[in-house]
């Protein structure tokens, strides 16, 4: 009778970014931790993004991609860089890597690895799929958290039951409970978003913000500190109320975390504060625009979504002329839905 063949020992996830994207990701890992518990499982993320996974139980270590350095270094003609971080990955002597990221530059960082099972989507971008041992099918309209578990379900794990679960640093809750703010319930606003067509007019946010105020409720508003000019009306008129709290680029990102998990509400638009509040299992409004839901909405909660779709609509994030629909969600009917979660 032969012995059962034996599982990874070494495991290496390959989702560097983008920030929610990199939230969203953690049930690939939770999954292949539960299929192999004896196996080492290790994560490269962009430098900076560490903080949302590196407190997870079932992950050994966060690698750092450094994105800047390499960038930098390649367009100085310095390889040094880019060669210590081949020779990192090669280090990690991985059996199983998956590529959950599809695009070329980490279908190159799996191929570098050079382990001898490397799993991707065959329809990822750039060439990708030139650097895995197998090619998984998966139909492009897929959830993208059900699209990434096909590669878990390709490498043995069992994928039915994902878990989005989040997990923040003992420090940054410690940091938390110092804040006067925090001994009364207070709602996240995240206002920011990379593309001007995801953003909810700010002056919203900010009569959102003074509504929260004359009920009593605390506001923090959260977002990067590059992302403070996008938002700074918004911030100049909440921030004459009492109670409203601004960690706009003002705050770590573990700790952005833990303000986010205690949190008694999440009003976000499509952006990382989003799928970071589904991975705490917070209550949520997410207000979307020119974005497919079904797709990369957050995962299991599409009633918490506010968008307002009309025939003829051209879902082009990247276009900034789409902005017209997110200024079709009006400020009582956010307002209505946050006081329902509350």
């Amino acid at each position: 009778m032969k012995s059962p063949t034996p599982g990874p020992s070494r495991i290496l996830i390959i989702r560097p970014s983008a920030l929610g994207d990199v939230a969203r990701t953690v049930p690939i890992l939770a999954a292949l931790k539960a299929a192999y518990p004896a196996a080492e499982i290790d994560w490269v993320v962009e430098a900076g993004f560490e903080a949302v996974i590196d407190q997870h139980p079932a992950l050994r270590a966060a690698i750092a991609f450094p994105k800047r350095a390499i960038k930098d270094g390649l367009r100085r003609l310095k390889f040094g860089p880019v060669l210590a971080f081949r020779d990192r990955l090669r280090a990690g002597e991985y059996d199983l890597v998956l590529d959950c990221q599809g695009l070329g530059r980490s279908g190159l960082m799996a191929w570098a690895t050079r382990a001898g099972s490397r799993l991707g989507h065959a329809d990822a971008r750039e060439g990708a799929p030139l650097a895995y041992t197998e090619r998984v099918a998966a139909g492009i309209e897929m959830h993208t958290v059900d699209r990434m578990l096909t590669l878990a379900g390709a490498a043995g794990a069992a994928a039915d039951t994902p878990d989005m679960r989040l997990y923040s640093a003992p420090s940054a809750r410690a940091w938390l409970k110092e804040q006067e703010w925090s001994r009364g319930p207070y709602v996240v606003l995240a206002p920011t978003s990379r593309w001007p067509a995801k953003q909810w007019p700010c002056e919203r946010f900010a009569a959102l913000a003074s509504h929260f105020a004359d009920s009593g409720i605390g506001v923090v508003f959260t977002g990067a500190a590059g992302e403070r000019e996008q938002i700074r009306p918004c911030l100049e008129v909440a921030l004459r109320r009492c109670g409203v709290i601004d960690c706009v680029g003002g705050i770590s990102l573990e700790r952005t975390m833990a303000v986010i998990e205690g949190a008694a509400l999440v009003v976000a638009n499509d952006s990382a504060p989003l799928h970071i509040a589904v991975g705490f299992d917070r209550p949520l409004v997410a207000l979307f625009g020119p974005t497919r839901v079904h797709r990369v909405g957050p995962y299991r909660r599409e009633a918490d979504v506010i968008q307002h779709l009309q025939t003829g609509d051209v879902l082009n994030h990247k276009d900034s002329a789409s902005s017209i629909l997110m200024e079709r969600i009006g400020v009582d009917e956010v307002w209505e839905a946050c006081v329902a979660r509350l």
